[in-house]
Order: C-alpha cells, then structure tokens, then sequence
C-alpha cells in the first residue's frame, strides 16, 4: 500500500519520533511505499482567511497545503503518531486536519448544509499510535477518550467511512523503562503487521 506517517512533535529525539520510526520501519519491511510528513518541520498550521473563507465556496483554496492535499489523497494507510496534550491534539496536527482535511479534498459538504459526503474513498487503514503522561484510568474512564472519539467518529467516520481503524496509547510516557517501550513497539508491529 501507499502509506502516508504523519509525525505531530516539536523534538526529533522524543518517544514520538522513535515510535514513527518503528513504525515506518515495520511498514517497509512488509513493501508498503512510504511517505513521511514531519508537521513540526515544515507545516504551519494556522488555517488562513483566504482558505478558511473558501470553505463554502464552490473551491477550497488549497494552493498553500497542495503537497499536503496530494500526499493525504495518495494514502491507502495512515499512521498518525503524535502526542496527547491536555487530552487533545498538538496544534501543529489540529492545523493540519483543519487546512488538510478539508472541503473538496476529505468532504463535500451537502447543498442543504446536511450531512457532508465522505471522499477519502481510497484510505483503507488508520493506526493512530499516541503517548500520554496520564495513566490509562483518566482518558478511559475519567474522560472517555476524547482524541479516540474524534478520529474514529468525526473525522474518519465522516471523510472515509470504510477505513479501518486502530488506536494505540502508551501511557504514563514520562515514566518508562525501555522494556515497556519495546512492548510497545512491538505492539505497533502487530497492528501493522495485518496490513495488506
């Protein structure tokens, strides 16, 4: 498959940079095409008047993200690895779903302003692998897992309904021993192990 790695963290030597590494080394050893976006490198995120103002407009003006766009709609999986901070999206990635996934690219909107119509058609798997300095109790049972939430039912139940969808969190990030990071690691092995 074409697989898009989105890599949402400020510091290349974090726990999330290596488990993107891990990542993309499992997807090319199984001969999947790689493609790697680093966010904090290069995106800016600040979704503009000109493109927010297209939103409605019979165009998204997208000349600014068109890389971005291209990469996203060549996709067939996508490996999502960034932070949860304050039980939410890093900016830089928020951005990026905002000016990325937007109308005419993921979404059309409906002429009555109704449901929108899903154009991811080509994206057939999602691993989101994410790190939390929370213990797993607080997003589970306290809140309920909110980023969880928003990528399988808003924006991949929306954009590509037929995506598969697998989430990993390793929590208590600040705290690790490496025998538990390449637990992980090998847990990310698995989930992409079943890719076709």
């Amino acid at each position: 498959m074409k697989c898009l790695v989105v890599v949402a963290h400020p510091l290349r030597d974090s726990l999330c940079h290596a488990l993107a590494e891990r990542a993309i080394g499992a997807l090319r050893a199984a001969g999947h095409e790689v493609v790697v976006e680093d966010l904090c490198a290069d995106f800016d995120p600040r979704l503009g008047a000109v493109e927010r103002a297209s939103y409605y407009a019979p165009q998204y003006e997208a000349a600014a993200v068109r890389g971005e766009v291209d990469r996203l709609l060549a996709a067939q999986g996508l490996v999502l690895c960034f932070p949860t901070w304050w039980f939410g999206f890093p900016a830089v990635l928020k951005g990026w779903f905002d000016r990325v996934w937007a109308p005419g690219v993921a979404y059309d909107h409906a002429s009555d302003l109704g449901p929108i119509r899903p154009r991811l058609d080509g994206l057939r798997r999602t691993l989101a692998v994410t790190t939390l300095g929370s213990p797993w109790w607080v997003d589970r049972l306290l809140l309920r897992r909110p980023v969880r939430r928003v990528l399988k039912t808003a924006l991949l139940g929306t954009c590509a309904p037929d995506c598969r969808f697998e989430m990993l969190s390793l929590y208590g990030a600040e705290k690790l021993v490496p025998a538990q990071v390449e637990a992980f690691g090998r847990r990310i092995d698995s989930a992409l192990a079943g890719w076709p």
